[in-house]
This record gives C-alpha cells, structure tokens and sequence, in this order.
C-alpha cells in the first residue's frame, strides 16, 4: 500500500491520510477521512524517535541531533501546534523544539528568579508548563516556589508566589512549596500541583489563588476540599470533560478533581503503573502516563493499564517525566535523565519497531568528582568491597536474585556520607526505603545508598534541606528532599547504616554505568584476576566431567555447549579475603595445537560490566546456577560467568556454543577475565574438549 512520508531530520511527518492508514492499515489513504478525530488506537506498538538531544547533558541549540540538555523535564504542544519544553537542572531555561530540527531558547539565562524579557529572565528549576489558548506559557518554576508566565510578546512576569509556604490570597502574596505540574483551563485559570504542600491549587483570572483540594500533611483520602489527601502531587492534565487529572505520586495513583473540590481515584496501586511522574489525555478518554520504571502506559476509559515501553518487547526510558499528545495521536516525551525528547508513533499491525536510542549516550560526561570519595578523608584511601554487576541474593535463599548495581566502599556503621561532586535534586522522589538496608538518595546521576538520608545516626536532621515527615505517634515516616536543592562538595548526605559501607551508583535504575570510571583518589589495582574453573553444560545444563585423558567428549548435535568461568578479582590494599567481580570475561575456541579458530582470534568479550541492562533475568544470564553465596553463613562469593551469553552495553542475550559448526576432533576452550585496569586473568584457563562424529 503507498504511503507518502516527509522526512525532516531523521523524524517521520505523515500526513492525515498516511497517519489514518497506519493506525486502520485496511483505510484506502487516499480516501478522505470522515470529518472529526479518530479514535485513539489502543494497545499499539510503538516506534521510539528520537526528536532532540544526544544523550549528553550540556546547554546547546541549534540542529536537534545535536542539541544537549540539563534536564528536559515537561513538553507541552500548544494550539497553535508548537512545542516547548522546561529544562532544569544547571539550564534553567525554557526551549522550544522546530519540526524542522531545530531547538531554540526562549526563555531564561541561568538560575535566579528575575522578569522581564524572555532571555533575561531566570528561572530556578523550571518543572511543569502548560499553555493557554492564546498561546502564552506557564512554567510551575519548582526552586522559586512560583508560577510564572511567558507572554506571546516575549516578557517573563511572576503570576504567583515566589516565597517557600502555604498561604492563599491575592497572587503577590500567595505561598507555594516546589509546586511542580501545571494546567490552564479554557477560561484561563491557572491550576497548580502544589507538590510539597500536598495540594491542588487554583489561580483565578482575577489573580486570587485559592486550594482546591488536599490538606495540612500528606495521605490518601478521597473527599472533598481540605478533607481529601495527596501525597506528591507532581503533574496535571485536564481529561476529555474537563476534570482535572492528578498524578499523585507517591500514592502510586491518578486522582480526579472536580471543579467543587471533589476528588476520587482514577487509577491506584495494583496494576502495572509505579510511580507516576508525568500525564496526557486524548479527546477521546485515553490517558498516557509516564512512571517511575520508565514506562510508558496506556489507560483505556475502562481502566485497562497497558505498557506502551517497558514490556517484553520494547525498551523502557529513564525517566519519562513529561509527556503530551500531538495533533497526529503521537506521544511527544521529555525523558529528563537521558537528555533527550523523543515521540512514540503507533505503527501497524504486526510491524515490529525499529531499534532506537534511548537511555544517555554510552559515553555521556561523567560527573566532576576530583577523584574524592564518599567518606573521610575524602582524599585519601578507602577499601572497595564491591563493584559493578557482581552476584546478589535476596537474603531468601535465591543467590542470583540481581546484579550489584554500583560500586561499594568500606565505612564504619554511622560514619557521615559525603557529597563528591556538586549537584542538585532532580527527582521528585530523591529518598527512599526509610529505616531499610536498601535507604539512599539520589543527586543529579549520583546515588549513594545504605545510609540514613540526610540525619545522624540517632535520626536528627542535618539541616532545613531534609525534611522530616511523621506519623501522628510521632515515629519517623519518611525524609522528603526537594527538587532543586542544591548539593555542594562535602556536605553531609547521610550516616551509615548497618551495611557498613557506602554503596555508589552512577545513573538512573537501568542505565547504570559503572562508578570505577569516576577515579578515586589512591586507587589502584595491579592485582590479576584469578580464573579458578573451567567447565562445560550440557543440553540440559548439567556440568560435562573430562574422561581419563582430562578431555570431556562433545556431541556436535543438539542445543549447543554452555561454557563456564570461575574467576575473582582484587584491587591493592584491600583484605586478602575481600573477592571483587571482574569487569569482563570471554572465551577463545582453538585448533588442538592451541591456534585459535577463525573467529576467535580475540576473546568473545560476551559478558562486560560496563552498562547494567535493566532487568532483574540478566543476573540469571550473566551467572551459572552455583555462583553467589551458596552455603549459608559463607562469606565468600562465587563468581561462574556463562560466556556464551551475553550481558554488556546493557543488553542481554542467551547463547550456546555450537559444535556442529566444527568437523570432528580435538579443540582447546579458552577462558579469559579482564579487570577495569586491564590486568589480565591468569590460572587454569583451558578445557580441551573433543568433537564427535
């Protein structure tokens, strides 16, 4: 079937005709379409397009592939058809991307909160923006507690706020708290997720803000006005009827608000959704929401949650933090921690989308850390107690239950953590697991985990940025963080916690990139991993014994060989008991005379630990059933590569070695392990093997 595409740098425009022929592959496209939108498809396949950015953060107009961006947190298309979106983080500006490829400032020229012209003004953490039908912008600037307005002429004034607190009124004198979504109605009244006050907020066209709904601390309660609850208030939508949409974050639920006050439960816990930071609505009723594993879901009107990203089939992103629905039907999405905007286009019935780039660039800049550690002195030395992608448990008895996501340093139980770059908060949920082994907090890409967030080890607050939350018995609930807040060098980020160590991890859940490349002062390793077995599977993955002669017989017929190394690594001055993971391993085949095989003549570099894949199953890839801490109240970790999978560049992939590939006879199998700083494995290396007829 024809059909016509404009293609305009590297992003596909169809026309009506060819956009109705893609989502109804029966239509004749050139057949009018009958006037009025289309129903929106339902659980469609959706093709990734890169709009803007290269997965590097930074500050760059110009050809959109090109571009850079801070934090490119909110999108929103307005009537007119443009797109604009917020960029926070160090940026602090407001963009705009051209269907013709281009992005542009239009607003804001560093963190401050100053009117006047478009690009004089400044903004502090712009989060949500949403436009009015006329076609002026309005930007929930989170850092400076304040709405502010873009007119069409170009001026940047403050609608509301500007001051840390809660108070209604006439708009100078209104209070936010990092409101963070935004909405306008069709008679221009300003509505606002009031995020840290856990409110729903109006300002009216006479200027009033007045709350609509939500009350004095944080719940989950339907009601009406002050009675109801929310907790995390962070994006808003109007649906088709004109209610308004929450996303409400940390109660893992979409509430409606009816222009009375009234608020009832769209969508909560129990389906697919987790977390959700960012909506979209249809004219038709079908919301889009992004959430907090990088999906991106489709709710039908009846309820129904389906994963458009993130399910077996397609990628998910980093953080999908705003999201809009173009006049085509395509999804338009600001993935905020991979620095780029992206649209998801439905394609047609058994179509199968084509790969895209999603996640930060594989070689994005690292964050500036000096080489310092986490802990006093931070110029010194510490001992490392793990590394990137090694085995873990779940304490439950599975001893493959996930890969380690990080880089672990060695510190006395309530010993203070220690800021190694500056930063700033970027999620709007930056701590987690209060009182818990897994307790971190996130700045920027850095993550620092198995700590008391920002508290001493008898729970006192270090300062106003670490906001306590307690429970009506008085009892420690949670610490909030703001988006915003800046982190400087050396501050106190926390004490440890019973773990014992400080665990980093450099990158959104997913995209894990592995912390060693930061440099830390004083480390080193010039110590060889050791390769300690060698061994073969069979079809039914049961481990091949050599003969006699040392050689293990293999029929070249069947589901193919599984190959095993068992290797660990150290790095100087840590205790000699202290076994690390090997950043690589990988595996030769070779002639009986020791040459390797056409093929071979490097190692197959299958299993590299340079980029964690996102799911859990790649710790069941990367390790043999016998790897981890097997034997209750061992403190030794086992570490059995399968090699012939694939776990690298944070992907995964199952294989098998396929000796029918060879003729009959003898071969060499070759193991190889590789640290971070090259050292070369040494010890039994070598299985030989012979084929049979």
């Amino acid at each position: 079937m024809a059909q016509r595409q404009w293609w305009v740098v590297g992003v596909v425009v169809v026309t009506a005709a060819a956009l109705a022929a893609t989502w109804w592959p029966d239509r004749d496209p050139e057949v009018s379409a009958p006037a009025g939108p289309q129903p929106t498809p339902l659980a469609w396949t959706a093709q990734i397009e890169t709009l803007a950015g290269d997965g590097h953060p930074g500050n760059r107009d110009g050809a959109a592939a090109q571009a850079r961006f801070a934090d490119p947190y909110a999108v929103v298309r307005t009537a007119q058809g443009a797109v604009y979106f917020t960029d926070a983080g160090d940026n602090n500006r407001i963009r705009r991307w051209w269907p013709d490829g281009r992005v542009q400032t239009v607003a804001g020229q560093g963190e401050g909160r100053v009117d006047g012209p478009a690009l004089q003004a400044s903004f502090h953490t712009p989060s949500g923006i949403a436009a009015d039908a006329q076609g002026n912008l309005y930007v929930a600037d989170t850092g400076n507690h304040a709405i502010r307005r873009i007119s069409v002429d170009g001026q940047v004034s403050t609608l509301a706020g500007g001051e840390q607190g809660y108070a209604d009124g006439p708009a100078a004198q209104a209070r936010f708290d990092g409101p963070m979504g935004i909405a306008v109605d069709a008679q221009g009244q300003v509505f606002v997720a009031d995020t840290w006050n856990d409110r729903i907020r109006v300002i009216g066209t006479d200027g009033q803000v007045r709350t609509l709904a939500g009350g004095d601390r944080p719940g989950f309660t339907d009601a009406i006005g002050g009675e109801a609850r929310f907790d995390t208030p962070v994006a808003l939508a109007f649906d088709a009827h004109g209610a308004l949409l929450v996303a409400d974050l940390f109660n893992n639920a979409v509430r409606r608000v009816g222009a009375d006050g009234t608020v009832s439960t769209v969508v909560s816990s129990g389906g697919v959704m987790n977390g959700p930071l960012s909506l979209a609505t249809t004219h038709d009723g079908v919301l889009y929401v992004g959430d907090l594993d990088g999906r991106v879901l489709q709710i039908t009107p009846q309820g129904h949650q389906i994963a458009l990203l993130g399910n077996d089939r397609l990628p998910r992103l980093a953080r999908p933090s705003g999201l809009a629905v173009d006049a085509d039907g395509s999804v338009l999405v600001a993935d905020s921690t991979a620095y780029r905007l992206h649209r998801l286009r439905p394609l047609p019935v058994g179509e199968l989308p084509a790969p895209a780039l999603v996640g930060p660039a594989a070689d994005a800049g690292l964050p500036d850390t000096g080489g310092r550690w986490p802990l006093a002195p931070q110029d010194g030395w510490h001992e490392v107690v793990g590394t990137l992608g090694e085995v873990r448990g779940n304490f439950k008895g599975e001893s493959r239950h996930h890969l380690h996501g990080g880089f672990d340093v060695r510190g006395d139980v309530g010993q203070t953590v220690l800021a190694i770059a500056e930063g700033k908060i970027s999620s709007p949920i930056a701590a987690w697991s209060l009182g818990g082994q897994g307790e971190g907090l996130a700045v920027d890409r850095l993550k620092y985990i198995h700590m008391r967030v920002g508290r001493t080890p008898r729970g006192e607050p270090f300062d106003a940025r670490w906001q306590p939350l307690y429970a009506d018995d008085g009892t420690l609930e949670r610490i909030r963080v703001r988006r915003g807040t800046r982190i400087h060098v050396g501050d106190r980020l926390g004490s440890i916690n019973s773990q014992a160590h400080v665990h980093l991890a450099l990158g959104t859940g997913g995209f894990e990139t592995n912390a060693v490349a930061l440099g830390f002062h004083n480390y080193a390793d010039h110590f060889a991993p050791r390769i300690t077995d060698v061994a073969l599977l069979d079809d039914n993955d049961q481990p091949m014994a050599p003969g006699s002669d040392g050689v293990v017989m293999v029929a070249r017929q069947g589901r193919g060989v599984q190959i095993v190394v068992e290797a660990w690594d150290q790095v100087d001055n840590n205790l000699p008991r202290r076994r690390l993971g090997p950043y690589q391993v990988g595996y030769q085949i070779l002639d009986g005379n020791g040459q390797a095989l056409q093929g071979y003549e490097q190692p197959r570099w299958n299993i590299v630990f340079n980029r964690m894949p996102p799911q859990n199953l790649a710790a069941k890839v990367a390790y043999a059933p016998d790897s981890g801490i097997t034997v209750h109240g061992s403190a030794v970790t086992r570490f059995r590569y399968l090699m012939t999978n694939t776990v690298r560049d944070g992907l995964m992939e199952t294989g098998r070695w396929q000796p029918a590939a060879l003729p009959p006879g003898e071969y060499i199998v070759r193991a190889s392990a590789r640290d971070y700083s090259g050292n070369e494995g040494v010890g039994r290396r070598e299985v030989r093997v012979r084929l049979l007829p």
